[in-house]
């Protein structure tokens, strides 16, 4: 085999590999997005159309809310694996920024949009409600998340109420098995007491997951639906 035949036949190599690596990036890239975009907005979809139905989650009644003290809340309806139950906003990654929350944190679960920890606390309610979500691919939900800085809100809805809380800490970042993180009082959140807290977590750095970005926030506010959207979401 001559000289010019190998290296023609290396180069041709080299082509192919280049190309279905620029495939594969197209693919992690653009397509992982597009396809999460669109399962998230199908969620979104799913959700509307529940609630339309009269059946959203019932929220708890929080003593500073708009339901005011002592207001009897209905009766809970239990989140199912795998499916959503809430749309998240944080004005600070775009007002046009909404995803969905479902149940649990299994891979499939977070390439349809934000997975809620299913040991921790339901939404509103005492203790800690964890939820998780990719920084990057899958629609890149987390990608701005270094941004979030304390005094930003992060608005919840479940259908019935609107739920404000507000972020208390800069991202902070940690091991993967750092489980304490979404304890019901987080040790390195700075909270000495129990109250209605919100975790966000997500991977660091950018493009890998040797480590977690985390930020905790306190619930400042409720509101029913009726009473139209909260001021953090107004413009």
């Amino acid at each position: 085999m001559s000289v010019r035949v190998v290296v023609r036949t290396f180069s041709e190599l080299c082509i192919t590999v280049g190309a279905v690596i620029v495939l594969f990036v197209v693919y992690v890239l653009f397509w992982t997005g597009v396809k999460a975009d669109t399962a998230m907005d199908d969620q979104i979809a799913q959700l509307e159309e529940q609630w339309a139905k009269g059946s959203a989650s019932a929220g708890p009644g929080d003593p500073g809310s708009a339901r005011g003290p002592g207001a009897a809340a209905p009766k809970a309806v239990a989140y199912e694996d795998g499916r959503p139950f809430a749309v998240m906003y944080i004005p600070r990654l775009g007002f046009t920024w909404n995803k969905p929350v479902l149940e649990g944190t299994r891979t499939k679960t977070l390439k349809k949009g934000l997975g809620h920890y299913a040991s921790t606390a339901r939404l509103g309610e005492p203790g800690n409600f964890a939820v998780a979500g990719h920084r990057r691919t899958y629609g890149d939900p987390f990608k701005d998340f270094p941004r979030l800085r304390p005094g930003d809100p992060v608005v919840l809805t479940d259908g019935t109420s609107w739920f404000t809380y507000r972020i208390d800490t800069r991202p902070y970042r940690t091991l993967p098995d750092d489980t304490a993180v979404v304890d019901p009082v987080p040790e390195k959140s700075g909270y000495t007491r129990e109250g209605r807290y919100l975790t966000l977590t997500t991977c660091d750095p950018e493009w890998g997951h040797s480590h977690r970005l985390i930020v905790w926030a306190h619930l400042d506010e409720t509101q029913p639906v009726e009473a139209g959207k909260p001021k953090a979401l107004r413009r």
